[in-house]
């Protein structure tokens, strides 16, 4: 007798806002920093909601938001921010924990204070 299995769908598992709310916090938590499991966590969660609706409302078409979130997209600050924003959320800065109140990151640092690379990162 053979078995029959199902391609696992992580879209099957998301059954209200709150699970897809904590399915984001969790991806933006372990995200390595290259964006690639807030992408595929962001696909999996718009396809529970109507995806042509939501193409709509963020002003993309279908063809183009599911090349953004594919394994191999790369989408812009604006895309991403429409998206959640369609799906009731926001993306939030906060600060990393570990880093002392005024740290800066390792690359600017060590920066000479009057080089044209430090003046043109400060904000």
């Amino acid at each position: 007798m053979s078995e029959e299995y199902r391609k696992f769908d992580a879209a099957d598992y998301i059954n209200a806002e709150e699970d897809a709310r904590g399915l984001l916090r969790a991806a933006m938590d372990e995200d390595a920093g290259d964006g690639a499991v807030l992408r595929a966590t962001l696909k999996h969660v718009a396809r529970t909601h109507n995806i042509s609706a939501l193409a709509c409302e963020t002003g993309l078409n279908r063809g183009n938001l599911y090349e953004a979130l594919s394994e191999d997209g790369n989408p812009t600050l604006a895309t991403l921010m429409k998206v959640t924003r369609a799906l009731g959320l926001r993306l939030r800065l906060e600060p990393v924990e570990g880093l002392t109140q005024g740290a800066q990151p390792a690359e600017r640092r060590h920066l000479p204070a009057g080089s044209k690379a430090n003046a043109q990162r400060r904000f």
